[in-house]
């Protein structure tokens, strides 16, 4: 694959984020604020914009961030980004009714990921399983794969309007968990 290719096929957004976030966009009260945590290059930034939430994103890498920003500015959208190791400067309580995070996993933010949430809002994830590993691509560390059933029992006490792990094309574990109205997490 060419590089040109390579760079579009890398800014086109997962059909999975499409799907949900569009249908949680039309149910969100207006005006509805998303997070895109390790926003990246920020393909799934610009996808939240366009299906109507005010639109946020984070990412460690400054130049990241930079690029998310304007290429949604190019496209005509605001994505509002910041760069910050969350580990040290977590992310806002209660703020965002959808957070998203795709193909990252760093198991100490689970907590501020769920915290960032507003009550009844959504949280759309998805990363690598260890069986990825059996593909000879992406992440090997046990660090960055997740265990089967693990992503689920991360969000428990949350509503799970969709689960699933698949082996192919990629090893992933996804979930669409809604935070209930009361779940006695505190800020």
């Amino acid at each position: 694959m060419s590089k040109a290719a390579d760079t579009r096929h890398s800014m086109t957004p997962s059909p999975f984020v499409i799907q949900w976030t569009d249908a949680i966009a039309r149910a969100a009260p207006a005006p509805a604020r998303a997070l895109d945590v390790a926003m990246g290059r920020g393909r799934h930034a610009l996808a939240l914009a366009r299906a109507g939430f005010r639109t946020f994103g984070v990412d460690a890498a400054l130049d990241a961030v930079r690029d998310a920003v304007a290429s949604a500015a190019a496209a005509g959208f605001l994505v509002r980004g910041w760069c910050a190791d969350l580990t040290r400067s977590p992310l806002p309580c209660e703020r965002f009714e959808l957070v998203l995070v795709m193909r990252f996993l760093q198991r100490d933010l689970f907590g501020s990921i769920r915290q960032a949430v507003v009550p009844a809002g959504v949280i759309v994830y998805e990363t690598f399983t260890v069986n990825q590993r059996s593909h000879g691509t992406g992440p090997t560390s046990p660090d960055h794969l997740l265990q089967p059933g693990e992503l689920r029992d991360r969000f428990d006490g949350f509503e799970v309007l969709f689960y699933e792990e698949v082996p192919a094309p990629d090893a992933v574990a996804r979930i669409v968990a809604r935070r209930p109205q009361w779940d006695g997490i505190t800020g």
